[in-house]
């Protein structure tokens, strides 16, 4: 294999010969039926007390649909910042993106059920007076129809963009110019980011924040995206994890690629954590009485103790963990984090969900734990289902060689 020029002329194609990908089987298939008899038990859930049903289900939908987006965000980062390394394990990374068309789909429960969800739709008598009047004031922004389109506009953008990515990235696989292909791949992220940025927060104003119509906060859309971030990388870590062992998605890295991965992740932890303790703190120390209702009703007596354990898990687990030099570089370690992040990621949206629901304190119901393993299996099965037949590696990218031989700290 030719590494990379290092005297600016274009560098020659790598020739690996890998076979296209051909697992997953149990994924694609188990674990597809099993998300679908999910969704199916949930649907029952939402019959019997469609409230709770579909409070569940658009937990279940912000949480699994966030790391999608972000998943593509992953992707366009790596390709704006022309960053050479992760070259080996771009396809995974292309992979976790190719679930966002499933959730064109899985947004129609979430309209469906915004009447139950979303106050401001039909907002009753006994909000009383002023927030009436409130909600009333928003209604230029806060209405039904607003919210399908915008909503389908954010998950059709990160459709397009994640899409044409991989597409482009498969062509350079069938022997398209891989120099062009590279640079289209590049300009097209960097020209889609602040578009796709300004997608996530609004879908988090949308989704989330409106479920406290009186209530807002320009930070809150960072926040979800950071949470988001952080878990699409914790994501990829399990994914590579998994595909060192099996030889496919993350077979060529070395302990290098991982412990860049977890670098990142211990990054996103201490932005998550910053921003959250930033609109806290902002908000706490203003006192304003439309502002400060969203953190009271959190920090009552049934929602403290989410509440403190979120304080834990979100940093200082996490952070002390991946703290740790060798942790990073070991794959099941690293992913022995990265689950605990994306399990204290559920916890985070469901605490910002739910007081919405319950604003007495936490109440755990048989619809929360199957909507969101269902919608996690499904996209899980959809994702294996568009890689069968495709190579696990980008293999005449240019810069393969120079990822797989990538090296952080150079020996003399």
């Amino acid at each position: 294999m030719s590494a990379a020029s290092t005297h600016g002329h274009a560098p020659a194609v790598s020739k690996i010969d890998v076979p296209p990908f051909s697992g997953g089987g149990k994924w694609l298939g188990l674990g597809g039926g099993v998300g679908l008899v999910l969704l199916i038990l949930t649907a029952v859930g939402i019959a019997t007390d469609p409230q709770v049903g579909y409070f569940s289900y658009l937990t279940a939908f912000t949480y699994w649909c966030g790391i999608s987006i972000a998943a593509v965000m992953v992707l366009m980062v790596f390709h704006a910042t022309h960053a050479r390394w992760m070259t080996v394990i771009r396809r995974p990374i292309e992979a976790m993106a190719l679930s966002t068309p499933l959730f064109l789909l899985l947004f129609i429960p979430v309209i469906i059920g915004m009447k139950y969800t979303h106050v401001w739709v039909d907002p009753p008598a006994s909000l009383g007076k002023e927030t009436l009047k409130l909600i009333a004031g928003k209604a230029a922004y806060l209405n039904v129809k607003g919210f399908v389109v915008r909503g389908f506009l954010y998950l059709l953008l990160t459709t397009f963009l994640g899409q044409r990515l991989f597409g482009w990235s498969l062509r350079q696989d069938k022997g398209g110019d891989p120099i062009r292909l590279l640079q289209s791949q590049r300009n097209l992220s960097a020209g889609g980011l602040p578009f796709i940025s300004l997608a996530i927060t609004f879908a988090a104003f949308d989704w989330l924040m409106s479920l406290n119509p009186t209530w807002f906060s320009t930070i809150f859309g960072v926040y979800y995206f950071g949470g988001s971030f952080v878990s699409a990388l914790s994501l990829l870590a399990i994914g590579t994890a998994a595909g060192r062992k099996s030889g496919m998605f993350g077979g060529l890295m070395s302990d290098e690629h991982t412990h860049n991965i977890g670098k990142l992740m211990l990054a996103f932890v201490c932005f998550w954590t910053y921003i959250a303790f930033s609109q806290l703190l902002l908000i706490w120390i203003a006192g304003l009485p439309e502002e400060t209702p969203f953190y009271i009703s959190r920090f009552s007596a049934g929602w403290a103790p989410l509440g403190i354990v979120l304080i834990f898990g979100n940093f200082f687990v996490p952070f002390g963990a991946l703290l740790s030099r060798s942790l990073k570089r070991d794959p099941k370690k690293l992913s022995i984090v990265a689950v605990w992040i994306l399990l204290i990621h559920w916890v985070d949206v469901y605490w910002l969900v739910m007081p919405s629901l319950n604003p007495g304190g936490f109440s755990f119901h048989w619809t929360d734990a199957t909507a969101f393993f269902g919608v996690g299996l499904v996209s899980v099965a959809f994702t294996i289902w568009r890689l069968r037949g495709k190579l696990p590696v980008p293999v005449k990218d240019p810069y393969l060689a120079t990822s797989i031989g990538y090296h952080r700290y150079h020996q003399p």
